[in-house]
């Protein structure tokens, strides 16, 4: 059997009660070209009564209170987006399914529906780059429903996004006003003066990264974090082992000359360092993130333990506040650039950033999934939680070529 969905055209959602108008600064943080793309995902939910109409008007009301979300991306002086308070709304598309989510297997990889059908797009001749969020809600014949969401990273990082989102639920759930009362102060971050980039520019090389998934076991990971205390006498983080044993599993079996570099880069929340810079950081949803990098040959990730390479992880975050407040001192800002070569590979951490805590009324979502299968420039890891009931972590690859993905599944697997 085919399985289709059919997709009303995209409608604007305003905010349901007037808004201020104006242009809002973007932070110095926001507008790195490090965050300067969209960002897509998927939430699943087993069960809903009309969930389109009452997402539709939960977001309605949750644009009153965040009114920024509902306007538009401009940019007047080159090199200097802000965001234009227009009040119109956001992208909104209905979706109905022909099938169950058992037919598709829950949106499980992989995907029997092309992900295209369940994401969110404006109308023909909308600029999307100039969008700040939109929402699809797919309705499927068991009662189930997915949400695609496709938000702006210039004004969100994922816990900003999370955070309106919650507020979206919150509505849906008939409170009043958002638990979290949403900053905006842009402009109270610092924008240091940039300084000139000197050597050649960055070159670009397409990868043919193959797609994995592989789930690494809460027992797994206690008993990685137990061996390091042991070592130690020290308390590592999820994140901490995750992290250690992809870049250690990957250097291995990408099998590059000992001599090579082999590099890891992720971004690293800074809210806990803005506490005395934002007036108040539990409700501000703007970028809030600094990229950390380690740089290692081949051979020292080769030949060092697991609780090693963790501890090199550990010591790149300790480090994170000096770099942080040097960068907003006016300092280098060459930490965001990191060559683009198949020694390099990115970990990005979906698993806790609060959209499987997003409940429209119907109770948290079953599955939350981003997809980086267009990513072929550098290698990229994303972390999610995988499908309720399961727990620990799910792994979505997309950092090595055929001839090494095997090796490198299987490296992590033996953990």
């Amino acid at each position: 059997m085919s399985y289709t969905i059919t997709k009303s055209s995209p409608v604007l959602v305003p905010p349901s009660a007037a808004t201020p108008s104006g242009a809002l600064p973007l932070s110095s943080i926001d507008k790195t070209a490090a965050v300067r793309v969209s960002v897509d995902f998927i939430s699943v939910f087993s069960a809903g009564e009309q969930p389109a109409a009452r997402i539709r008007d939960a977001f309605a009301r949750a644009l009153v209170d965040y009114y920024p979300v509902a306007g538009r991306i401009a940019e007047p002086v080159f090199g200097q987006p802000v965001v234009e308070c227009t009040g119109e709304g956001i992208w909104f598309v209905e979706a109905t399914a022909n099938c169950s989510l058992e037919d598709v297997n829950y949106l499980e990889r992989p995907l029997m529906i092309p992900k295209e059908e369940m994401l969110p797009r404006p109308p023909a001749g909308v600029k999307l780059e100039d969008q700040i969020l939109m929402a699809q809600v797919t309705e499927f014949t068991c009662g189930g429903f997915a949400v695609g969401i496709c938000f702006s990273h210039l004004v969100f990082d994922g816990q900003g996004a999370a955070q309106f989102l919650k507020a979206v639920g919150e509505a849906a759930r008939d409170l009043s006003e958002p638990t979290i009362k949403p900053v905006w102060s842009r402009d109270s971050i610092p924008d240091p003066p940039k300084v000139p980039f000197s050597g050649p520019p960055p070159s670009f090389t397409a990868f043919d990264f193959v797609t994995q998934v592989v789930e690494i076991s809460p027992e797994s990971i206690n008993s990685a974090k137990e061996k390091f205390k042991a070592d130690t006498g020290k308390i590592c983080s999820t994140f901490d082992v995750i992290t250690g044993l992809i870049f250690k599993a990957r250097a291995k079996a990408i099998r590059l000359e000992p001599s090579s570099e082999v590099r890891l880069g992720f971004a690293a929340s800074t809210r806990h360092l803005l506490k005395d810079v934002l007036p108040d950081v539990e409700g501000y949803y703007g970028n809030c993130v600094y990229p950390v990098g380690i740089t290692k040959s081949s051979k020292e990730i080769n030949d060092a333990s697991l609780v090693e390479v963790i501890s090199l992880i550990k010591d790149a975050k300790e480090a994170l506040t000096k770099k942080f407040v040097d960068w907003m001192n006016g300092g280098s800002d060459t930490h965001y650039n990191v060559p683009l070569d198949y020694g390099t590979v990115t970990v990005s951490d979906w698993s806790r950033v609060g959209f499987n805590e997003v409940d429209y009324g119907f109770g948290e979502p079953k599955y939350v999934f981003t997809l980086n299968d267009d990513v072929n420039i550098v290698g990229s890891v994303i972390y999610l939680k995988p499908p309720a009931p399961k727990q620990g972590i799910r792994l979505m690859l997309r950092c090595a070529e055929q001839e090494h993905a095997d090796e490198f599944s299987e490296e992590l697997k033996k953990f």
